[in-house]
């Protein structure tokens, strides 16, 4: 969820640039501090989860930011979402289950 979370906030970043003035100036904003501040965070929890869980089983939830962030782009942004990228979020949504082992007897 914080990855879904920076990618709001990196739109949110975008959005808020300066028009006129320096690059670094549209960079210095709250929303990119949210950025920096959010992805430390996801860091430091992704570690932690890394303790527990091997990679091959944490990573394919990774995946679920690729189905939650386009949602976010619809609701938050007014973004158009196609029947394209609808079939393709259902793959991923397939390809989580799969690589996940959920629900599947070739588990291991």
């Amino acid at each position: 969820m914080l990855v879904v979370a920076g990618q709001y906030f990196f739109k949110k970043a975008a959005l808020s640039g300066v028009a006129e003035g320096s690059i670094l100036a549209s960079f210095l904003n709250k929303w990119m501090f949210l950025v920096i501040a959010t992805y430390g965070t996801a860091t430091i929890i992704w570690t932690m989860v890394l303790r527990t869980l091997p990679l091959s089983t944490a990573y394919p939830f990774i995946a679920s930011a690729f189905i939650l962030v386009p949602l976010l782009g619809v609701l938050a942004f007014g973004e158009k979402f196609t029947t394209t990228q609808w079939l393709g979020t259902g793959l991923i949504v397939g390809g989580i289950f799969l690589a996940g082992g959920v629900g599947t007897p070739f588990k291991g």
